[in-house]
């Protein structure tokens, strides 16, 4: 999921920059002064964690890489601005210090694998609680953790197919059926590992209430 630099033409990546910055300081303005001092370390344990499971990737032929992403675990939580932000730091660290990732394409890496993971993600997780309106939450809550987190890692990947079309790097199909394929595959690991994360914090009101609803 991580894009190297090269990958991705100049219109392209300044673009994704400039959008990239954007979306990112927006979030930081409106999550200045919501979190509280109590959630920092829950926040900061759960980024670790997210950390180290991005960085176990490996090549996807025509394409970039594939990895487990982690964006709707941390969008449920915290929220998905919050979640973003989350995101970002982990990318920025894995860019600058790790070489996983490159910088000027830095931009379209927060987008695809943050803004679009976490809130495609958010979304279908609030919409399908919404509708269950937090029954049988035992079955619910992980059947519909695991259906936003499936999503939000295949929405993502899409997304940067559609970007390596753009740049022309790869054309449309082969990008697109490398990186969903295989992110298809490893959605239903980080589905199931979202969805037990979050029912066993759920089931002990840990950071989140019973049914698994995070405003």
């Amino acid at each position: 999921m991580h894009i190297p630099d090269g990958f991705l033409d100049t219109k392209v990546w300044t673009t994704t920059t400039v959008v990239g910055a954007g979306a990112l300081a927006y979030a930081l303005k409106r999550t200045k002064l919501s979190i509280s001092r109590k959630d920092v370390p829950k926040i900061a344990l759960i980024g670790a964690f997210i950390f180290a499971a991005q960085m176990i990737n490996f090549p996807i032929a025509g394409a970039t890489s594939g990895h487990f992403l982690g964006g709707t675990l941390a969008s449920i939580l915290f929220g998905p601005l919050i979640g973003f932000i989350m995101m970002s730091c982990v990318l920025i660290v894995q860019a600058f210090v790790f070489q996983d990732g490159g910088i000027t394409v830095l931009g379209a890496n927060l987008l695809c694998t943050g803004l679009v993971g976490c809130t495609v993600g958010y979304a279908l997780y609030k919409s399908g609680m919404r509708l269950t309106k937090g029954r049988w939450h035992n079955v619910i809550t992980p059947t519909v953790t695991f259906v936003a987190a499936w999503c939000s890692i295949v929405a993502a990947s899409a997304s940067v197919s559609l970007l390596l079309a753009w740049s022309g790097t790869v054309p449309l199909q082969m990008a697109f059926t490398a990186m969903v394929g295989w992110h298809s595959v490893i959605g239903i690991g980080e589905g199931l590992i979202t969805a037990m994360v979050i029912s066993y914090l759920a089931e002990r009101k840990t950071i989140i209430n019973p049914v698994g609803v995070s405003e």
